[in-house]
């Protein structure tokens, strides 16, 4: 290959632009050129009519992307909150036939003492049917609480009661004992505050002596209060008494159904829990809170991945807008390419040019698309305007919760998209000879 002269006389060898010199970092010269054909034909100052579509197109991508990461977040995040009102981060259960914990006090107090546990408490689980002041029939679970353990409590509940409190205070002295019933199952009996309601025990049935075979026996209990967890499972179907009344109305004597922990982390309440079984031994068995919910959250999971993939493909369609831009541009700026190039300036940074106005449109479209994504994440959630279903999705609003790890991801994402757009028209630049590029019509 001969040497070709440049306009001072000196000879010139044609330089191969390879991948690493052209994503060196642009010189100020560099990127004054790439902000200058950013720019309207026209001597306007603001950017022309294909940048402003690029730039508009990364920023919706951006933005879409957070608000629907946020929203999966939110749905996780809430429904992990909402779960763990009624529900403890880990219960200890029993193997055997009749589910029944006996000698629980020695289990409890060394549950206390493990590592990682912030409280634990005795607790009664059964189910049985409520029956209102006119007869109207409705399953129910029952869960029985530790008053001694409020102070310290394991759930949340004590911080939802909405009318009433815990004290289980009976004014009826008809009545077996008080419950707290959720919101909505106290609206659907028509039962509130001081209202008298039957409960129908699994396990207490007494023999009939005219008919024969067992009945069971209905208990009264005095509606001392009622709660909303904001949960429609709980506030639904849940009754709350104390464990006391529980174990009587279970036929339980003194033993229990399990006991509630409560741990520092809750994401660690399996590690914790897997500890407590082999500490423990058989016949006691470790019950967390993501193995009760594990396919709702592993669906949440799978589902912000798809919806993820989805909008990264949407940004990837608006990057397309990018290449065709600079495409363009460098058909439009070939003649001013060959000037460039003609008086010195290296193909290499013909190339960065155009890599550099990538980077901007990237930066700019990412920023925007950053700034808006968080301001509508935020109205979104603090307005909880866009309600839905609470017996389909359990919580009745949409949540949107974004996280620092899922925007630098969004950011990364963004800014590759928008340099990867430009590699190929920056490498069209580099390709053309300054005489073929001035001689262009």
């Amino acid at each position: 290959m001969t040497p070709r002269a440049d306009f001072t006389g000196a000879a010139r060898t044609p330089a191969v632009t390879g991948l690493r010199e052209l994503l060196r970092f642009p010189s100020r010269l560099e990127r004054r050129i790439a902000v200058r054909y950013l720019r309207s034909r026209r001597g306007r100052r603001g950017a022309s009519l294909s940048t402003t579509i690029s730039i508009g197109g990364i920023a919706v991508g951006i933005m879409a992307l957070i608000v629907v990461l946020g929203v999966m977040n939110g749905l996780r995040d809430d429904l992990r909150d909402r779960i763990l009102v009624a529900n403890p981060h880990l219960r200890i259960l029993t193997y055997g036939n009749s589910l029944r914990m006996d000698g629980w006090t020695e289990v409890l107090a060394r549950i206390r003492a493990a590592p990682g546990v912030v409280a634990a408490a005795p607790e009664v689980t059964v189910q049985s049917l409520i029956i209102n002041a006119a007869g109207y029939p409705e399953g129910v679970n029952i869960l029985g609480l530790d008053t001694a353990a409020i102070s310290r409590p394991v759930s949340s509940i004590p911080s939802v009661v909405t009318d009433g409190d815990l004290s289980f205070h009976v004014t009826d002295t008809s009545a077996d004992g008080a419950i707290l019933l959720g919101r909505r199952l106290s609206e659907r009996l028509n039962a509130f505050r001081g209202d008298v309601v039957g409960l129908i025990s699994p396990t207490a049935a007494k023999i009939n002596p005219a008919l024969g075979y067992a009945m069971p026996r209905m208990w009264k209990f005095q509606v001392s209060g009622v709660f909303e967890t904001g949960m429609y499972q709980y506030d639904n179907q849940f009754v709350v008494m104390d464990r006391e009344a529980a174990q009587r109305f279970a036929g339980l004597d003194s033993a229990v159904t399990g006991i509630q922990v409560r741990v520092g982390d809750p994401w660690e309440a399996p590690r914790i829990g897997s500890e407590l079984e082999d500490s423990l031994g058989f016949p006691y068995r470790s019950l967390d809170w993501q193995t009760q919910n594990g396919a709702l959250f592993g669906a949440l999971q799978l589902e912000k991945l798809a919806m993820g993939l989805v909008i990264f493909f949407i940004m990837i369609v608006a990057a397309f807008n990018i290449v065709g831009t600079l495409t363009m541009l460098v058909t439009d700026k070939t003649r001013e390419i060959g000037i460039l190039q003609a008086m010195g300036l290296p193909a290499g940074a013909i190339g960065r040019v155009f890599l550099a106005q990538g980077a901007i449109i990237g930066s700019i479209g990412v920023a925007i698309g950053l700034a808006a994504g968080l301001i509508v994440a935020f109205i979104v959630d603090r307005s909880g305007w866009i309600r839905i279903n609470p017996a389909i999705y359990f919580i009745d609003r949409l949540p949107v919760h974004v996280e620092l790890r899922d925007l630098l991801v969004v950011i990364a994402a963004g800014l590759l998209v928008a340099v990867a757009a430009t590699l190929y028209p920056s490498r069209a630049a580099t390709r053309l000879t300054p005489v073929d590029a001035i001689r262009h019509e």
